[in-house]
């Protein structure tokens, strides 16, 4: 359950600490004293979006505080630890700040959490229903969940969810495939071609780097020749080669006898100088020797690397190992193109049997629903008439439908309010006043199905009076034998069924207005309800009618 609530500096909210109670808690309150201000100021714990005009103090952050207790909740548990939020067995506390610049942070349990994750741990512990969530009811989505809610559903649809997931894929890997051999088929005289090109060059890895460094040879052949000449020159020339040199100091070596440390052996190492050099010469020789002037040669490299560059650049590759690796590719695209039969038809068994294990999981799930329609179908039916609908006839319509991520189903909520009428779709048969009549029995109904701490009615009584705003305290009070509820209310019928009783005013300072809110005494509670019932003018026998309500209640 909600036990307390802190807001500070919120709009007209400077400082508010509120401890709630177990059970049916009550919210009244003049019109425009501050009763949505602090709905408002507690739906940022719910992930509503932040608007830094409501920091009323532009030197302090806003701050809302919820402290929920959260004993017997596995399901809360599970969901918190699986997400990695930090719990507590007894108590869970949810806080939202709101800088004067704008920045927002969300708290849970001290910790700081993505604002999604904050709304998806306050989902789990309270639910305001405020007045235009009534519209919720004309929808089918809402329709659904509630009809889901109470089959317990939810481990059928997550199984489900998974097989629809595959299925999904399933098909778009099938439609991928048939776009892409649809493609390939309508380009597959080109693609020979194409193919066909590049294997009449016959391409070797590497092939055309070789090739140019033996054009660049040729080109230079002269300038080449002349550098080996010098180089062999330098090292074996007829004067002064480095051979010649070297000899002559293994001469002057000999005649320096046993002058020289035998350790240093610089004769030896002299002698394997001289036959490193005298290799290197060779070297020299042997390759200008291998070097002549072949035209016809260089011709046929410059043709070969031609045919090379232009199909480059027709394929907009950079080199012939470009055009190996697209002579691949279009090797495996044909060979795709050739099995392409058995590719789709190996595709579309695994879409028909991903159906059929989804349609198989839908079929429990539309099963599971069609049950609890028609048994919920009654309950509303009984729940709601005494709240001056005696004539109600409801009907849960589940017919078929194309499959989607919550099965393959329609659920629509048909009901008829007076004698000899058809039975229309809510939102297009019911008033306002209808509605919410229709939303609380809902709510009474789901109530004891749902884990949840606690419940927030905004003014849901709106539009009714006398024994139907009676027989709404009522149920509401029914429905906290199970969760808490809190309602805010105008009605002194409602209002007297609460176990504790906030009054919500406004009070002035020498500065501003501020809104406060206090739990009333018994004796205030008299009070309260017998102006809510009999105006400015409190009388006996308005206090007297008041006493009564709440004997009563």
């Amino acid at each position: 359950m909600l036990e307390s609530l802190h807001i500070s500096n919120y709009a007209l909210i400077d400082l508010i600490d509120i401890d709630f109670h177990p059970g049916f808690n009550v919210i009244t309150g003049e019109t425009g004293a501050g009763k949505s201000i602090i709905l408002g100021a507690l739906s940022l714990l719910l992930g509503a979006r932040a608007d830094t005009r409501v920091v009323t103090d532009p030197d302090t952050k806003s701050v809302i505080e919820a402290v929920f207790s959260v004993k017997d909740y596995p399901l809360l548990k599970e969901f918190c630890l699986q997400e990695d939020i930090e719990w507590d067995d007894d108590r869970c506390i949810l806080r939202r700040e709101i800088s004067p610049a704008g920045r927002s942070r969300a708290f849970v349990n001290d910790s700081p959490v993505p604002l999604t994750k904050l709304r998806e741990v306050s989902l789990h512990l309270i639910d305001i229903h405020s007045q235009h969530q009534n519209q919720l009811l004309s929808t089918p989505a809402f329709q659904l969940d509630v009809i889901d809610t109470l089959a317990g559903n939810s481990s059928r649809l997550k199984a489900y969810q998974v097989r629809f997931n595959a299925l999904r894929e399933a098909i778009k890997r099938l439609k991928t495939a048939r776009a892409r051999i649809e493609r390939s088929r309508e380009d597959e005289e080109f693609t020979r071609y194409q193919l066909e090109q590049i294997e009449e060059l016959g391409l070797q890895r590497g092939e055309q780097a070789e090739l140019e460094r033996e054009r660049d040879v040729m080109t230079n052949l002269a300038s080449i020749k002349e550098a080996l000449a010098k180089a062999s020159g330098a090292l074996d020339g007829d004067s002064g080669g480095a051979l010649r040199l070297v000899e002559k100091a293994i001469e002057a070596c000999n005649d320096l006898g046993d002058l020289l440390d035998a350790s240093d052996a610089i004769p030896e190492r002299l002698e394997s100088a001289k036959i490193e050099l005298a290799d290197i010469a060779s070297t020299f020789s042997v390759l200008d020797e291998s070097l002549g002037a072949d035209p016809a040669a260089l011709a046929s490299i410059e043709e070969r690397l031609g045919a090379i560059y232009s199909l480059c650049h027709k394929h907009h590759v950079a080199d012939a190992d470009g055009l190996i690796d697209l002579r691949d590719s279009l090797r495996e695209k044909l060979r795709a193109l050739d099995s392409s039969d058995e590719t789709l038809e190996e595709l579309e068994r695994d879409a028909r049997r991903a159906k059929a294990l989804a349609r198989e999981a839908a079929q429990e799930i539309s099963n599971a629903r069609k049950e609890e329609a028609e048994r919920f179908g009654r309950r509303l039916t009984e729940i709601a008439m005494p709240l001056g609908m005696k004539n109600l006839r409801c009907e849960i319509s589940v017919t078929p439908a194309d499959m989607t991520a919550t099965g393959c189903d329609n659920v629509e909520f048909m009901v008829a309010f007076n004698k000899n009428q058809p039975l229309m779709p809510v939102g297009a048969t019911a008033s306002g006043g209808e509605i919410s009549r229709l939303m609380l029995s809902i709510k009474s109904i789901i109530a004891s199905r749902m884990q949840l701490p606690s419940i927030i009615f905004d003014e849901i009584d709106t539009g009714v009076s006398g024994d139907v705003a009676n027989r709404m305290g009522q149920m509401m009070k029914d429905i906290s034998e199970n969760i808490q509820v809190t309602t805010i209310t105008h009605l002194p019928q409602v209002a007297s069924k609460g176990a504790h009783q906030y009054r919500v005013y406004k009070e002035d300072d020498e500065q501003s207005t501020h809104t406060r809110i206090s739990l009333l005494s018994d004796e205030e509670r008299v009070r309260s309800i017998a102006a809510m019932l009999g105006g400015a003018d409190i009388d006996e026998t308005a206090i007297a009618a008041a006493r009564s309500l709440l004997a009563q209640g």
